[in-house]
């Protein structure tokens, strides 16, 4: 994408309703005045509130808010040029009930307040392979904390990717700390059996890895 035309999404993005770009001060000194009023101020209901995490384009967040009219859904990524999309979809369509963050993962907890959040979704997230840079790992033992934090009790976690890797290595994570596996697909579109939203909802990138026949993995669980 040029420059020009980022620059323009840029633009857009500060005249959408639907987009908050929270300052990093505000987040890391506890101002922020939505941490904890998603609903009230925001969806202006009391639906449960589902994130997802590293939402590229959205077009996962918009697909499940349109399938789940009772929920309220927020994608965050850092890159707004590329939530833009979702967000314009969103507005174009008249939902209500989907609203997109730019911020950084690794300040969640400073965007919701302690169980603010029903679930979280993680889409085809840099699995992060070399040794050096599991810190950025978004299912490693430091986000698993953060999401903990925010998520109600019971809430649910749910981590669809293309890589065997981090399917690997979240799924012996969770083993390892005896938190809930509720339940794992090794390849959801061959093997069957998956919830009706991890295979009626793709996003541009798993087409992309679905014409090279990867494999496409999912877990859904629960942080103890």
């Amino acid at each position: 994408m040029g420059s020009k035309n980022k620059l323009k999404r840029f633009k857009e993005n500060e005249t959408f309703d639907n987009v908050f770009q929270p300052k990093r001060d505000e987040l890391v000194n506890e101002t922020y005045n939505l941490k904890g009023n998603w609903k009230e101020n925001v969806f202006k209901n009391d639906n449960p509130l589902v994130l997802e995490l590293g939402c590229g384009k959205g077009e996962y967040t918009v697909g499940l808010a349109k399938r789940y009219p009772e929920k309220n859904f927020i994608g965050i990524d850092i890159k707004g040029a590329r939530f833009w999309r979702g967000a314009k979809t969103a507005i174009e369509e008249n939902l209500n009930n989907v609203v997109f963050i730019r911020t950084q993962i690794e300040l969640v907890e400073h965007v919701f307040a302690t169980k603010e959040v029903d679930e979280i979704w993680i889409t085809f997230p840099d699995p992060q392979i070399k040794y050096k840079r599991t810190k950025h790992r978004m299912t490693n033992l430091q986000f698993m904390e953060r999401y903990k934090k925010i998520l109600k009790p019971n809430g649910l976690m749910h981590l669809k990717t293309d890589s065997e890797f981090m399917h690997g290595y979240t799924l012996g994570l969770l083993h390892g700390l005896g938190h809930e596996v509720l339940y794992a697909n090794h390849d959801v579109y061959k093997l069957g059996g998956s919830p009706e939203e991890v295979t009626e909802i793709q996003t541009f990138y798993e087409n992309q890895y679905l014409e090279k026949d990867k494999a496409i993995t999912y877990i859904r669980f629960k942080i103890n």
